[in-house]
């Protein structure tokens, strides 16, 4: 018998590109990739690679699942003042990956589809962790830290590459570049994870940032697309209590 109730696990809605509903998708797990696009790389004062044979190892850290957030409205977070801002691809697997490393020629398969989200940070204790060499999940792992839009099946999507990917804040353009930026691309991303962890179905990754990366405060609104068939719009509240 459980001594408590069991927590259902977070949903994010599917639809259809035309609006119309397909059902919910129940997050798993929530990795994210770091310093995937070279300009945000070099923003963070990171070394850009110049070619793909110098890109090392790309950086991952997780989130919480229950850190989505689906209608847009996002607390401001305790034990920070300065929250920022990160525009990112979201994936959506819709299979488990097979034992053992996922070949790049596979990885596509597993892919169910694709949201825009973004990956909040509370940059000041992430900053204080890094000077002192220590785990920086305080920054990356809290409440409400992955506002996400609904999803999109693959299928209605399509080619990712050249689409732009693109962060508002107050109606003033905060973020923007293409897809096609990205220092590790999605199979090649499911690749390396799959090395350190068992992918399966629910799992959602966050896909790295471009430049840009600023602070919102209470009362911004923000408005986060993906071309023009991926969209995320919301508020950040005054902090709780």
């Amino acid at each position: 018998m459980d001594l408590i109730p069991a927590a259902a696990p977070p949903r994010i809605p599917v639809c259809h590109r035309d609006g119309r509903p397909l059902g919910e998708f129940p997050v798993r797990r929530i990795y994210c990739v770091g310093r995937n696009f070279a300009d945000h790389a070099r923003e963070m004062g990171a070394t850009a690679p110049a070619s793909k044979a110098e890109r090392g190892d790309p950086v991952f850290f997780m989130k919480p699942a229950d850190a989505i957030v689906t209608d847009g409205v996002v607390p401001y977070p305790p034990g920070t003042q300065d929250l920022h801002h990160e525009v990112e691809l979201v994936v959506a697997l819709g299979q488990d990956a097979p034992a053992g490393v996922l070949p790049v020629e596979a990885a596509s398969a597993l892919v169910f589809g694709y949201g825009v989200g973004l990956d909040l940070t509370r940059r000041d204790l992430q900053a204080a962790a890094k000077a002192k060499g220590l785990p920086w999940d305080t920054g990356k792992g809290f409440d409400h830290s992955a506002p996400v839009s609904a999803l999109l099946p693959a299928t209605d999507i399509g080619a990712l590459a050249a689409l732009p990917i693109t962060l508002d804040v107050n109606g003033q353009r905060r973020q923007a570049s293409t897809l096609d930026q990205l220092i590790w691309d999605v199979p090649e991303i499911l690749h390396e994870l799959s090395k350190l962890y068992a992918l399966r179905a629910g799992d959602l990754v966050f896909m790295g940032t471009p430049a840009g990366v600023a602070a919102l405060l209470p009362g911004d609104t923000f408005d986060a697309r993906i071309g023009d068939v991926l969209r995320l719009q919301g508020r950040i509240t005054p902090r709780n209590g």
